[in-house]
């Protein structure tokens, strides 16, 4: 059959239209960020303070048009979490919650983890911590359980994971009661507040917003913070600073938490998210939700979270690596 040139021309012309349209198509589909639903992964187990967070921020996050999921992956202090985030396709649709504890034990070689496996986008939360006993507990003040600490019996103080933050100021717990004592770690601060609460250990390094409702619950007691001033939330909670015990003869150490995408995220996906996190985690909710449950929020994002993770890591890689190699003698 012999084709008119007429004919062949229509034939090109509808051919590129089609084209076209796909390119358009495509091109739209490219934009559409995000198109479904989004993972956020939380290396913690249900009800702890990072979870809790999580679940605040995602009402907040849907009415920005952007669904997310919540999915608890716990264990190796946040380690395996935050490996499968690594791991995951870098297209924005699986985000992690990055911790200083997991920087802790990247700090020790104890993950197989690099920050610079991670695309940084924005802080959740800053926390203090503290030292809890159970209410019905005989320790009233940091004193008392030093004391009780430097008696015969060895003390065991639950922290969420091993060779993390809450670890480390364990061990500056010890070191105050020139004691030894016993590191009881669990997968999670919902588990350490449950056996604390129900008198299984001594004592438990915490932060306000996992251990809140069990205070004005009237199960666990908070002695001190570990911080250089006094908590908003608890103003009559006395500092180890001002009672005399230096629990930061390395540097001051904060407990931070922040979300990241795997390294390599398109720099449009990029700025979308960090734009959608900003808003929700600067929104009056988010920031009256971290007044009442005693965590700072504050405006960092994208490079300037870089850098500061990058901080937090070398004062990490300091410190830990002289407590722990201290605690191991």
């Amino acid at each position: 059959m012999i084709l008119s040139r007429r004919s062949l021309l229509a034939g090109l012309a509808g051919a590129g239209a089609l084209a076209g349209s796909g390119a358009l198509i495509r091109s739209a589909h490219a934009q559409a960020f995000p198109a479904r639903e989004v993972t956020l992964i939380v290396p913690w187990n249900a009800g702890g303070s990072n979870d809790i967070a999580a679940r605040i921020l995602q009402p907040l996050l849907q009415q920005d048009g952007m669904r997310i999921i919540v999915e608890n992956m716990p264990g190796a202090t946040g380690a395996i979490g935050m490996r499968r985030v690594a791991s995951a396709d870098p297209d924005g649709y699986t985000l992690g919650m990055g911790t200083s504890s997991t920087l802790a034990v990247i700090a020790q070689g104890l993950a197989p983890l690099k920050n610079e496996q991670f695309t940084h986008l924005a802080r959740v939360s800053t926390d203090p911590l503290m030292l809890l006993v159970a209410a019905s507990s005989p320790h009233k003040t940091i004193e008392d359980f030093l004391a009780f600490m430097g008696k015969d019996r060895v003390a065991t103080i639950g922290t969420p994971g091993n060779n993390n933050l809450n670890h480390i100021f364990a061990e500056m717990t010890a070191r105050a009661a020139k004691a030894s004592y016993t590191n009881v770690p669990y997968p999670g601060g919902a588990k350490v507040i449950a056996d604390l609460s129900g008198g299984q250990i001594d004592a438990a390094v915490l932060k306000p917003s996992e251990s809140l409702g069990q205070i004005r619950s009237g199960y666990v007691r908070p002695l001190g913070v570990f911080a250089n001033e006094r908590l908003a939330v608890f103003p009559d909670l006395p500092t180890f600073k001002e009672r005399g015990f230096d629990v930061f003869p390395y540097g001051p150490l904060v407990q931070m938490a922040y979300l990241v995408a795997p390294a390599g995220l398109p720099e449009a996906t990029r700025s979308d998210l960090i734009a959608r996190l900003r808003k929700a985690i600067q929104s009056d909710a988010f920031k009256t939700f971290g007044k009442d449950n005693g965590f700072l929020v504050d405006d960092l994002t994208g490079d300037a979270l870089t850098k500061e993770v990058m901080q937090v890591q070398t004062s990490l890689n300091a410190v830990a690596s002289q407590v722990f190699k201290a605690a191991a003698k």
